[in-house]
């Protein structure tokens, strides 16, 4: 967990203080050849087990003695006391505010892991060192009983945010061509701190961009309003913006049915979703959502000459925070994604995923943030996205959640169990207005419900209409060509 103050930019600083602290191991690599000490992505020549192991404890050290010195905060008071009664006391659920929970320590995860995949270990070792640094956060970072909700959200859900991150960061770089230039490189750091850390302080050795094997890729960079709001708060006060500003980033990375193009490696397809809400009524709500899926293990697959798709295992992570309430998982789940040709310029795809996760989910009318459950959440994604050639899309996307555990007052006799039920199911209209540049609206429900034992059972629902600006990264909408006799006049 991380005090309140401290946000993810916090940890930004620290891992660019931990570079000045480390550059000084160039000089000990000065006995090894040169050509050894390169790393290779294909064959795995010059990647390193050892530098990572030592970056990820002395990030978390760097932390500790952050919140220790300058936070009003009692649970970084370490001591061979609080050790060992961490390394052999049970395992616990903490109750500390969603936000820090949910978003905080995916983030502290994603530098784990970011730190070990730059330094060229694949998605499965990377794991490793996500999971090892949580161990590690959680027994020796601080005071308090290790969390099992932390563990899941720094070590699993660590794990997708940083892969997510890590490949964003590389495309960008690899966009680049041999040699990024500054702003490129600048961006690869913002986007994936531990990339851009390594390739800072270690120059060549970690230089070698990641190669994407070039996927089939849709961005989608989105500004605008909300033209009205409903909200039903289930009886709670209404601290809503009516009327808000908000900036959303979306990329598709993989998608089917590219001649060639293979899943062989973990996030080889992922979805990202990010979305800013600048004028939000909580500085918690300031991010409204963060949605990662991408496939962990699966096959292509093809049926007849207009339907192409992707099955397999996928790794899930999804913050929401629409205004009264929040949800965030971190989940497996079986499902595919595909394309199917309805016509020579019309185009379907759909992703349907169902799995299971471990999250929680709340309201957030309580001050303390502390009105939520913890719990086993089984889950459903749908989504259909309707291209009509170079010139408009409908598309639509549903999340069902179900989270069932025990409530955020910590009761230990089971009186505090629960359940939730929430849904959200947007839909949107674009229309392509020239080039890269499009006007879309969308309609927005976010539904909650909650009951609890012997407590008021409680309904939340948001509706938004809005109207935002578009920038495509792709003026067919993502739509994916393989039939050679359409190829070369598209």
């Amino acid at each position: 967990m991380l005090p309140s103050r401290a946000g993810v930019f916090r940890q930004v600083l620290l891992t660019g203080a931990i570079a000045l602290a480390l550059a000084t191991p160039r000089a000990g690599f000065a006995e090894e050849p040169a050509a050894s000490r390169v790393l290779s992505w294909e064959t795995g020549e010059g990647k390193s087990y050892f530098i990572p192991a030592l970056e990820v404890p002395a990030f978390i050290l760097g932390l500790h003695l952050f919140n220790r010195f300058l936070t009003d905060s009692n649970d970084y008071n370490t001591d061979g006391h609080s050790i060992w009664k961490n390394l052999t006391g049970p395992t616990a659920i903490d109750k500390d505010p969603f936000s820090i929970n949910q978003i905080g320590h995916p983030y502290q995860g994603s530098i784990y892991y970011g730190l070990a995949r730059s330094a060229g270990l694949n998605y499965w070792q990377s794991l490793a060192y996500s999971l090892a640094g949580s161990y590690l956060w959680e027994t020796f970072g601080e005071s308090t009983p290790p969390s099992l909700n932390d563990h899941i959200a720094s070590g699993i859900g660590g794990s997708f945010v940083g892969e997510a991150l890590f490949r964003m960061a590389s495309l960008l770089l690899e966009r680049g061509g041999e040699t990024p230039g500054f702003w490129r490189e600048l961006g690869a750091a913002v986007l994936s701190p531990p990339t851009g850390f390594n390739r800072l302080v270690f120059g060549d050795r970690f230089d070698a961009v990641f190669p994407s094997r070039n996927p089939e890729v849709f961005i989608r960079l989105r500004f605008g309003a909300t033209l009205t709001t409903t909200v039903n708060n289930g009886g709670l006060s209404n601290d809503v913006k009516e009327q808000e500003g908000f900036a959303d980033y979306a990329m598709t990375y993989g998608l089917p049915g590219k001649p060639g193009y293979r899943y062989s490696r973990p996030f080889d397809y992922f979805h990202f979703e990010f979305t800013a809400v600048p004028n939000a009524s909580t500085v918690s709500n300031a991010i409204e959502n963060v949605s990662i899926r991408g496939l962990l293990a699966g096959a292509k697959y093809e049926v007849g000459d207009d339907y192409r798709g992707v099955f397999g295992l996928f790794g899930i992570f999804d913050y929401l925070s629409p205004q009264i309430f929040r949800v965030s998982t971190t989940a497996l789940a079986l499902g595919t994604t595909a394309q199917w040709w309805l016509s020579r310029a019309t185009a379907l795809q759909g992703t349907a995923l169902g799995g299971v996760g471990f999250g929680a989910a709340g309201t957030v009318a309580d001050k303390e943030e502390r009105d939520y459950h913890y719990g086993v959440v089984p889950q459903v994604i749908l989504g259909l996205r309707l291209i009509f050639g170079e010139r408009a899309m409908l598309d639509g996307t549903g999340r069902l959640y179900y989270v069932a555990g025990t409530g955020s007052g910590g009761g230990t006799s089971g009186s505090d169990f629960g359940a939730e039920i929430i849904n959200r199911w947007i839909v949107g209209f674009t229309v392509r207005i020239f080039g890269p540049h499009a006007i879309g609206i969308q309609y927005l429900v976010s539904t909650r419900d909650a009951g609890v034992p012997g407590q008021r059972d409680r309904h939340q629902q948001v509706q938004t209409v809005s109207l935002a600006y578009n920038f495509l990264g792709h003026t067919r909408f993502g739509a994916v060509e393989w039939r050679t006799e359409d190829a070369g006049s598209r």
